[in-house]
């Protein structure tokens, strides 16, 4: 019965990749019907079909069924996913073991969201580490919210810094300290020799010491790769600042610095503005908001980066060049889509 139910749903689906937009949802509709699928299986598959073929899967804040583990499973093991999503969603630790099975096994996964507590115990960890070691293909991983500790980071660091595509990595709110922040550096070479990381987040990990930080800072200088840098939500204060001011302008490749909420004061914010008026920086995005610092301050700030980017602007004009210094950057940051050379005020 299940062959000819896998064979229904094969036919369904290369139907459906034939036909217009319209008639996918009414095939899609059919098959649903037919196979007895539950209504969130049935979403996936039609917004796969709705494209033709299997592009993402995105589920947020579900209790996953087995049905709806072993589609995620197949997709990923047909090569037919480039973004899985499973943020803040329930699986048994069996499914857990499963779906990283399928993350091994993928050469088309790209993009991989376990965000907001999925990864909950050491052993998910080990066993996504596993999965990290075995597969190829992913550049983005987000891991935001979730209980990892320093130990959590030693589990993964081998299979993180040896990854040979990872670009992306995102570890806000996972309960870091100094260790961690150690193996991180790890994984920001200070030259082109090795790949490394181009975007880094660890917002509110608050355990992360002043010496820390520095170390962080020193990585940061001497990278080769990197270029957004969220550091939002965690207590830096102005002291920390100071070495970040430092390595922003060693950098020769950081884009965006996020520090919103970060404890700083006019103090740092004169730093910057130093920095920013009398040393030629990449420094596209500053993101001071939710801290102790003038208005007045800020806009100076944001003035003088919007003056550095008109400067490329006419810059690459003059070398017969239109496009312009955003234009020009092939890779753009999945944190900041619409980055600009700008200071970021919110109000």
């Amino acid at each position: 019965i299940w062959q000819q139910q896998l064979a229904r749903q094969t036919a369904w689906r290369v139907s459906a990749a034939r036909c217009g937009a319209g008639t996918r949802t009414r095939v899609v509709e059919t098959l649903s019907r037919s196979l007895h699928l539950s209504p969130r299986t049935a979403s996936l598959d039609q917004h796969r079909l709705a494209s033709g073929f299997c592009r993402t899967d995105q589920i947020t804040g579900e209790s996953l069924s087995g049905a709806e583990i072993k589609d995620i499973c197949d997709s990923l093991k047909e090569n037919s996913v480039r973004l899985l999503s499973v943020r803040g969603c329930q699986l048994s630790d069996r499914d857990f073991g499963r779906v990283c099975r399928g993350v091994a096994e993928s050469h088309s996964l790209a993009q991989l969201n376990l965000n907001l507590g999925v990864v909950s115990s050491i052993g998910r960890t080990k066993q996504l580490a596993d999965a990290l070691r075995a597969n190829r293909s992913i550049q983005t991983l987000f891991l935001h919210g979730s209980p990892l500790l320093d130990a959590g980071l030693v589990a993964l660091n081998t299979a993180l810094s040896t990854h040979p595509s990872l670009v992306s990595l995102d570890l806000g709110d996972c309960m870091l300290g100094d260790e961690a922040v150690r193996l991180i550096c790890g994984m920001l070479p200070p030259d082109g020799a090795k790949s490394g990381l181009r975007e880094l987040t660890l917002s509110a990990n608050p355990a992360i010491s002043t010496n820390g930080w520095a170390r962080l800072a020193v990585a940061v200088a001497h990278s080769s790769q990197l270029r957004v840098l969220n550091l939002d939500y965690n207590p830096l204060g102005d002291q920390i600042a100071g070495m970040l001011a430092v390595a922003v302008a060693s950098s020769r490749s950081l884009e965006v610095l996020d520090l919103e909420g970060t404890g700083l004061t006019n103090q740092s914010a004169q730093i910057f503005l130093d920095m920013v008026e009398n040393y030629p920086t990449c420094l596209r995005v500053l993101v001071l908001a939710e801290n102790a610092i003038s208005p007045e301050l800020q806009q100076q700030i944001s003035d003088l980066l919007s003056e550095g980017e008109e400067e490329d602007d006419k810059d690459g004009e003059a070398h017969g060049n239109a496009q312009s210094s955003r234009e020009k950057i092939a890779w753009v940051p999945h944190s900041t889509p619409q980055a600009q050379r700008q200071c970021c005020i919110h109000k």
